[in-house]
């Protein structure tokens, strides 16, 4: 016998339990509002991925 085990993960921005389904829209996020205030607040800088200062002037320091 197989189970069928649905993968719950919790929200981003709020963590509520959204089921890993497709039926779920906007997965990992529980709604469409939850996901436009987390793109906002990459946007907005709020969120950043680490990583090297990239030179004002755009250029490559390796160069």
């Amino acid at each position: 016998m197989s189970e069928n085990k649905i993968t719950v993960v919790e929200c981003p921005r709020c963590g509520a339990r959204v089921p890993w389904t497709e039926a779920s829209r906007w997965k990992p996020f529980c709604s469409e509002r939850c996901k436009m205030v987390d793109l906002g607040a990459w946007f907005m800088e709020e969120h950043t991925i680490p990583g090297d200062p990239v030179p004002p002037d755009g250029s490559d320091a390796g160069d």
